[in-house]
């Protein structure tokens, strides 16, 4: 029977007009193509070139048989991806809906976990707004998995055909420049936070009813420089000695050197996490991401 891998060669062969041209095309040493040319001759029991002191020409027998070589590629491929198929059909898939604060911190983690990965399971992943994540399953678009979080005031309520599993708490930090030097104070004061420029969540959104709420009862009167949805963008203002932003933990853990983290007198805000399971979810995997989440939480606030 003929070798496909012998044919292959024997097409680039032809292709590129020599044996050297063949093997720098399939990162082949020139003697590595002169055999498997020889052993294709000998499963062929025909001379498949003429051979000279100064060239080797293919023959009509080879430029026959790589013209016909062509549809048994394809079919070869066909073979091929009939089996990726058969197997991926059998390969439970588990679909995970984060947040973006906590994708940046979690997901790679969850990718690379021993016990997801002895599960055989294939992860993906979505990222939304906590916001969108329960409309998109109001409508019915139920991912396995869904983590959202939930600050006291802010309403967020989800199918009840859904499990809910509480992850923890996270607790926000006053994130400053350090250029700024106030770090050095011990808890600041209300009065010393109101003349500064903040980075705040746009009027109206769900996190800027929530932090206002927690200004207001810290009495802080922040002045806006920035308004913002996306913790990055308050980390860059931040450590560019720009602003000042109120920022969940994990995200003040990561933040740059230039950003300093510190604490404010009556300004104590959190949100709780919570990951939602789909009836239909993977128990094994669905079980060991969410342990794998906890623990890379955990870690992200341990930093």
């Amino acid at each position: 029977m003929l070798n496909p891998v012998h044919l292959r060669t024997l097409v680039e062969v032809i292709g590129h007009g020599s044996f050297a041209g063949a093997a720098n095309r399939l990162g082949y040493t020139a003697s590595a193509v002169s055999q498997q040319m020889a052993a294709l001759e000998a499963a062929a029991g025909l001379p498949l070139f003429e051979r000279t002191a100064r060239s080797t020409r293919p023959t009509e027998a080879a430029l026959a048989m790589a013209r016909r070589a062509a549809p048994v590629f394809a079919d070869l491929d066909a073979v091929l991806q009939a089996a990726r198929s058969a197997h991926e059909a059998n390969v439970d898939e588990l679909t995970i809906a984060l947040y973006a604060s906590l994708a940046r911190v979690v997901a790679p983690e969850i990718l690379h976990d021993p016990r997801l990965a002895e599960t055989g399971t294939r992860v993906r992943f979505s990222v939304h707004d906590p916001s969108a994540a329960i409309r998109a399953l109001a409508d019915g678009d139920t991912p396995d998995l869904t983590v959202v979080y939930r600050c006291s005031s802010t309403g967020l309520a989800w199918p009840a055909t859904l499990t809910e599993v509480d992850l923890g708490v996270e607790r926000y930090r006053l994130l400053l420049p350090r250029e700024w030097d106030l770090h050095r104070d011990g808890a600041l004061q209300a009065d010393t936070l109101s003349g500064l420029p903040w980075a705040l969540h746009h009027p109206g959104s769900s996190d800027a009813t929530v932090m206002a709420d927690a200004f207001r009862t810290a009495g802080i009167l922040p002045r806006p420089l920035a308004y913002a949805d996306d913790f990055d963008v308050f980390v860059d203002l931040v450590a560019s000695g720009s602003a000042a932003a109120l920022v969940p933990e994990t995200v003040a853990n990561a933040a740059p050197p230039t950003a300093v983290a510190v604490d404010a007198v009556g300004l104590h805000f959190s949100r709780s996490l919570h990951a939602l399971v789909s009836p239909a979810a993977p128990r094994a995997a669905t079980g060991a991401a969410i342990d794998a989440l906890r623990r890379a939480f955990e870690r992200a606030l341990a930093r």
